[in-house]
């Protein structure tokens, strides 16, 4: 065991024949622990001289080469939670050099990156989402009939949080091939992994004891007291030698507890593994810093470090052979709320923004085999009642599962499918980590179907979509599009399935202005607004919903009127001809004005020296109660005539001359 983080190189002669996994497989059975020895000992030296996780990494040096011995990354797929435990992966798969550039600028990355190399498989810097995205991959791989292994390596602590036992809980439901490895580096029940649970765990993961319980069972379900009888004996048995009762309650094949740190060990079972069909966990238990004694005397307080400052160097070289560790191993139709009347009315018979949703989905599905459905428990409500019907294989409601849902998807999008969630707008609040890190971050194609967006009437707060055009316009890679009514809706969907990239299309529970529909799949020019109405003096911006208010009170006010269309990105050079253009600029959402459309259009307006009155109309700063949608806007005087008045006022405060006023 190490005393001291060695600051010269040292000798690694195994490892230093090791550019990528399939050199790895050169070794023998019995050249892996060497190996390990000089892994964990380089590693130290590189996170010395860079600073950086070193703890999570050291703890699973075994099982990463073990890893690499039996699975072929980046064929098979490798998914490393949060990332902290990854730096011998990236060792090991050609990177070994570039770890003294690791957290500097140009150099690698301090958790696995899509873009760094092809054997990171999925990008990831905050927990527990590994499970999440290899079953993305997994049902990838079903759907165009891949075979390849994926394998999650989750940490005791990642596997407390929700995410992951949302993914749990759908992988089990799905009953497919997928391996869960849970490193626990917890040292409290390190002393669980003795010889008894240690034989047990080998047999479950052996070839005959898989054959004969799978085997076994089919001819016992013939005999249903039988049957049920052998099944409690199994899992009072495992019950007895493992905490595996629940990963097995929920649909998984237990296996453990096992040394993680017997390579040779770790290599026999994950062998017998491969051949597993089904959800299968392995549970290893760790030593977190294993190696090092500062570590594994204070595994939490060296989680990470620094790099090593001048006064704590030693010149004194390490002998990398005796230094080094020895291991073994339902909506009614708004109402009109004031004498000024809708350009287009919303008749009876038109459908919901959810069955336009639903519709255009059904259509984009029988185009494009790759196309999926994703909902948490929304589905028939957004509109995928007949997309279930007709593409059940392509169809997945992960339940109550918002984040699960999210990087579930992106796993899908990593494999090549074009996942499209469709969620409410309140609910994508619950998964803004994983829109934010899982997809925006990877520049991933997933196109979000965002329901219920603005004021919902009588669920109130809680369900209302007030915020999503203010958090999802602070997010770089996304395209952000609001259509004014169920022909726009269906454009903008096209656009944003066609668009390479996370795309968010929102609109209103119910129905809109009563618009006929055109069905072309084609896209529009992405950031290109249109001008609904020429007019004098004000230029009303308005997006979504906004758009018909706006054509209304323009009547009176003999105002221009743009569908913007998109609020990400603006279409800069049509806001600059207004500007240019009128007196007094006017920004119109159903959305809360902090942070919102209106704001983009004043921050370009301030940076391109533009200088003119500007209106913000919008949401107010107050959670608003429920009520009847009509009222509701009324009341947030953001129907027509409210927008009348506002203008109005606005354009004797500015002394603007106008014959309006």
């Amino acid at each position: 065991m190490l005393d001291e983080i060695p600051i010269i190189r040292p000798d690694t002669p195994l490892l230093d024949q090791i550019d990528k996994p399939a050199d790895l497989k050169q070794l023998a059975l019995n050249q892996l622990s060497q190996l390990a020895n000089e892994l964990r000992l380089f590693l130290l030296y590189s996170v010395g001289q860079t600073g950086g996780h070193l703890g999570a990494g050291l703890g699973v040096v075994e099982l990463t080469i073990a890893l690499h011995y039996v699975f072929n990354s980046p064929q098979d797929r490798l998914i490393w939670d949060v990332g902290h435990q990854a730096y011998p992966h990236k060792i090991l798969t050609g990177r070994r050099d570039q770890m003294l550039s690791m957290r500097q600028a140009g150099g690698l990355t301090a958790f696995p990156n899509r873009e760094e190399s092809e054997h990171d498989a999925f990008g990831v810097g905050h927990s527990s989402t590994s499970i999440s995205a290899a079953l993305g991959m997994v049902m990838a791989a079903r759907m165009r009939d891949l075979d390849h292994h994926i394998i999650a390596v989750i940490g005791d602590g990642a596997m407390t949080a929700g995410l992951a036992f949302e993914a749990l809980n759908h992988a089990g439901h799905l009953d497919d091939n997928i391996l869960v490895i849970l490193n626990d580096n917890n040292m409290s029940i390190s002393h669980n992994v003795g010889g008894l649970s240690s034989y047990f765990a080998r047999m479950w993961a052996s070839k005959p004891y898989n054959f004969i319980r799978t085997g076994g069972k089919r001819m016992l379900s013939k005999i249903p007291p039988a049957f049920k009888a052998a099944n409690l004996a199994e899992e009072y048995m495992k019950g007895m030698v493992s905490p595996g009762t629940l990963f097995e309650e929920i649909g998984f094949n237990y296996i453990g507890l096992i040394d993680g740190h017997n390579t040779v060990g770790l290599v026999e079972i994950l062998n017998n593994i491969k051949t597993l069909r089904g959800p299968q966990l392995l549970h290893v238990v760790t030593q977190k810093g294993k190696g090092y004694a500062e570590s594994e005397n204070d595994p939490f307080g060296m989680h990470a470090m620094s790099k090593i400052g001048a006064s704590t160097k030693s010149s004194k070289k390490v002998d990398q052979v005796t230094a080094a560790t020895q291991v073994s191993g339902k909506i009614e139709p708004e109402k009109k709320v004031d004498n000024i009347k809708l350009s287009k009315k919303a008749k009876s018979s038109s459908p919901s923004y959810s069955q336009v949703f639903g519709e255009w989905l059904c259509t984009i599905a029988k185009q494009d085999d790759l196309v999926v459905g994703i909902t948490p428990a929304m589905g028939e409500g957004s509109g995928m009642k007949e997309f279930a019907q007709q593409f059940p294989d392509r169809f997945h409601d992960v339940a109550i599962a918002e984040q699960h849902a999210l990087t579930f998807a992106a796993g899908m999008a990593c494999e090549g499918l074009k996942p499209i969630v469709a969620i409410y707008s309140t609910f994508l609040q619950r998964a803004y980590d994983q829109l934010i890190h899982d997809i925006a971050l990877q520049k991933l194609d997933v196109l979000f179907a965002i329901d219920r967006a603005g004021l919902v009437g009588e669920d109130g707060p809680t369900h209302a979509g007030s915020f999503d055009l203010s958090y999802l316009r602070c997010v770089p890679n996304m395209l952000v599009m609001a259509p004014s009514d169920e022909n726009e809706t269906y454009k903008l969907l096209s656009t944003g399935y066609h668009h390479q990239g996370p795309a968010a299309v929102r609109y209103p529970r119910g129905k809109g202005p009563g618009s006929s529909v055109e069905k072309s799949l084609k896209p529009v020019p992405i950031g290109k607004a249109v001008i609904r109405r020429e007019g004098r003096s004000v230029a009303i911006l308005a997006f979504g919903s906004m758009v018909a208010p706006a054509l209304a009170a323009a009547e009176t006010l003999d105002a221009t009127v743009v569908d913007m269309r998109f609020v990400k990105p603006l279409d800069e050079e049509l806001i600059g001809d207004m500007a240019t253009e009128h007196q007094l600029i006017v920004t119109i959402e159903e959305n809360v004005i902090m942070g919102g459309a209106g704001s983009a259009v004043n921050e370009f307006l301030l940076q391109a020296n533009y200088r003119i009155p500007v209106l913000n109309l919008g949401l107010p700063d107050e959670f608003l109660e429920h009520g009847k949608v009509p009222e509701m806007l009324a009341a947030a005087l953001l129907d027509s005539r409210s927008i009348i008045d506002a203008v109005k006022n606005k354009l004797k405060t500015c002394k603007i001359q106008s014959e309006v006023v």
